[in-house]
């Protein structure tokens, strides 16, 4: 059985970190926290867990904290978390199966990353990240602000999610780290000009996302995965700025990547919807809800596959006088979103107006 060293940074995280270590404390064999400048009770927490504390000056450089955490690891395997990251008891139990179980031939297990939830527990956005890593092959982190863990070999892409149990949210901090390094001129590469899009885009400066988005897509190399996102995002910013044709023309060119994603298939059928072309929207709604998901690395929001556009359907088949019809997608629509306002107002019209549901 293979043994595992747990690696986290950490900086003011007291209201999440003991659930974090709490949730591997019986699976890991090491704990290893390196903390930036905590001033709140994140070290005494930590104490309750591991003796392995260490400091390190933040600098602006998460991939540099990252690969500090890293040099103290003693184990087989690093597996490394966030301090707002859990298992939950599924998850633990298949991580302690797959500590059992892991052919030491493997150089990386990826696990699914379940980064965003709504109010009534659904996953909105996942991911895949390589998660344990196999401590002998020295991998590294690179980056200043979304960082990634460049492996290569044996990697074994595993059914184990970490969800992401955020309690804040620091709008601006990623921003000022990609401002800093346009001031001091740094060279971008594609990844880069993505993620900055990213920022520019959260912090409602849509213009200036739209460029970056454009240098991502020109800039040689990348991931495919973020040449569609980058697509997505400018089709965003040129919703939020009501240029309604741009929006449907970076739609469609996220097909020039690759198979068209759930959410591109969404937001055209979206665009139909609102100019009452409704038959057009629901082929493209199908079609959202149709298309499997993706078996790949890149940001998959879950809504746009399931609920949204069933409520979307729900509303063009009512529109089109195909009540029955209408009726079926808002009961799916149900399925993940109980007590939403919209699906309820929806379920009464259709059961009162129209006598379905009996």
């Amino acid at each position: 059985m293979i043994t595992i060293s747990l690696c986290l940074i950490v900086k003011n995280e007291e209201g999440t970190l003991w659930n974090c270590l709490n949730s591997v404390k019986d699976i890991v064999d090491q704990i290893v926290i390196v903390d930036t400048g905590s001033t709140d009770r994140s070290i005494e927490i930590a104490r309750e867990f591991t003796d392995e504390i260490y400091h390190f000056e933040w600098i602006g450089d998460f991939a540099a904290a990252r690969n500090y955490s890293f040099s103290f690891a003693k184990c087989d395997y690093i597996l490394w978390l966030d301090a707002d990251d859990v298992l939950l008891e599924e998850d633990r139990e298949k991580l302690k199966k797959l500590k059992e179980t892991l052919d030491p031939s493997v150089d990386s297990v990826s696990m699914i990353y379940n980064y965003g939830f709504d109010e009534y527990g659904n996953v909105t956005l996942s991911f895949r990240r390589n998660r344990l890593v196999k401590r002998s092959r020295q991998f590294k982190w690179y980056g200043d602000c979304h960082v990634y863990l460049k492996v290569d070999g044996i990697i074994l892409n595993s059914d184990i999610a970490v969800s992401h149990k955020r309690l804040r949210h620091s709008a601006g901090r990623n921003l000022a780290i990609y401002e800093k390094r346009v001031a001091r001129g740094d060279k971008f590469t594609a990844r880069d000009h993505y993620y900055y899009g990213n920022e520019l885009r959260e912090n409602g400066r849509h213009e200036e996302a739209i460029e970056q988005y454009r240098l991502s897509l020109q800039a040689e190399g990348g991931w495919v995965e973020d040449k569609i996102s980058a697509c997505l995002g400018m089709a965003e910013c040129c919703r939020t700025l009501g240029r309604y044709e741009q929006e449907l023309e970076c739609l469609l060119k996220s097909f020039e990547y690759g198979i068209p994603t759930n959410e591109a298939c969404y937001w055209i059928g979206n665009h139909f919807q609102r100019k009452h072309q409704y038959r057009i929207a629901v082929y493209w709604y199908e079609h959202a809800i149709q298309l499997p998901r993706p078996d790949k690395w890149g940001f998959y929001r879950e809504p746009f596959s399931t609920w949204l556009p069933h409520l979307q359907l729900c509303v063009c088949h009512y529109r089109l006088g195909q009540y029955e019809e209408s009726y079926k997608h808002n009961e799916e629509a149900r399925k993940w979103r109980p007590n939403d306002p919209s699906v309820l107002h929806n379920k009464k019209l259709l059961e009162e107006k129209h006598g379905l549901g009996k």
